[in-house]
């Protein structure tokens, strides 16, 4: 089987980033994003989906975390889109319901060939942690727009840290059922995803 694994850099003028991906990996990572809760948040991630992932990146956090956050949803899109080949055997479909505390997130992907994101989440504060709780939504949008998944995600609670986390597990959980090898089919009728 080919190795399912991608290795990116993007740099502009707002950031520098290098991640490496593994699908099949064990849930190991290395991330410094310079964004404490953001890197709780990928490890998170990373853990959960049993995706090998490392992620560093520079990016102009003394003006805000809305370009770092961003452009790590850009690059990590692109990795994943780049690891999963053609897709050819992947289940293309997962979902993920789980809890955390009394926050509940649902989260269903479609590997379709199609970016697409629904987001019905709300965060009572304008900070989580050290990130603005609105790019939160930013960067689902800038991974499901790189990495051409669509993601749906609801996800309500009461504490604005277990809501988010558990945003990122239940996503997690999600996408490692989707790009599960299962068969040897490309799951369309178009013959392309």
């Amino acid at each position: 089987m080919t190795k399912r694994e991608a290795t990116l850099e993007r740099k502009t003028k707002e950031t520098d980033i290098k991640i490496y991906l593994n699908i099949d990996g064990e849930g190991k990572s290395n991330i410094n994003t310079g964004l404490k809760f953001f890197d709780h948040m990928l490890t998170s991630f990373s853990k959960h989906g049993f995706f090998d992932l490392d992620i560093e990146a520079i990016g102009d956090i003394d003006v805000d975390d809305h370009h770092t956050i961003e452009d790590v949803g850009i690059l990590l899109g692109e990795c994943f889109k780049k690891a999963l080949h053609d897709k050819t055997g992947i289940n293309r479909m997962g979902y993920s319901i789980l809890p955390m505390d009394e926050a509940l997130a649902t989260v269903a992907v479609d590997i379709s060939g199609r970016n697409y994101l629904v987001f019905n989440a709300n965060f009572t504060y304008q900070k989580i942690g050290d990130i603005n709780s609105q790019n939160v939504k930013h960067f689902f949008e800038s991974f499901a727009n790189n990495a051409l998944i669509n993601i749906n995600i609801k996800a309500e609670g009461e504490n604005d840290h277990h809501i988010c986390e558990a945003i990122f597990k239940a996503l997690a959980r999600a996408l490692n059922d989707a790009a599960k090898i299962t068969h040897d089919q490309l799951l369309t009728t178009k013959g392309k995803l």
